[in-house]
């Protein structure tokens, strides 16, 4: 039932397209959106990525507006990065397509499935984040990085 739902929540996500942007230049948009101004090595280190591969992901992202770059004012040496306002826009609307994609199956359920769902879908949360935190934690071992 799990993978069942994951597949559908896939195919829901899809509608709502994330064009012209590919899965992993959304993941460096959301990074950065909760991690303002962050360097190329941090943002690498939280793709499990190389510096070189980030760069390149990060390049086409500025070609395309979504994300700018600055001189650190501490070190000029360390390049900030930022999402543009382009950047901002392209995920409200996302999010707001996705929510819309969401709501319309959420209608068709009954209340009360609805309120068990969210209280499963807050449990979830909670437990997701702890994942995601206890596994940063980790990732500073040794040999966890990829290409």
């Amino acid at each position: 039932m799990t993978s069942t739902a994951a597949e559908l929540l896939e195919v829901l996500w899809g509608r709502a397209s994330t064009a012209p942007a590919s899965a992993s230049q959304l993941r460096v948009l959301l990074i950065l959106e909760h991690h303002e101004g962050i360097n190329l090595r941090t943002l690498a280190d939280s793709l499990a990525s190389t510096p070189p591969s980030t760069s390149r992901l990060c390049d086409r992202l500025q070609a395309a507006g979504f994300v700018e770059r600055a001189v650190s004012a501490a070190d000029r040496r360390e390049v900030q990065l930022h999402l543009s306002g382009r950047g901002r826009a392209f995920l409200a609307d996302l999010r707001i397509r996705r929510e819309q994609t969401l709501r319309a199956v959420l209608d068709q359920m009954p209340a009360a499935k609805r309120v068990a769902l969210l209280q499963g879908l807050e449990a979830f949360c909670d437990a997701a984040a702890a994942q995601i935190h206890d596994a940063s934690d980790d990732s500073s071992a040794p040999g966890t990085r990829t290409a």
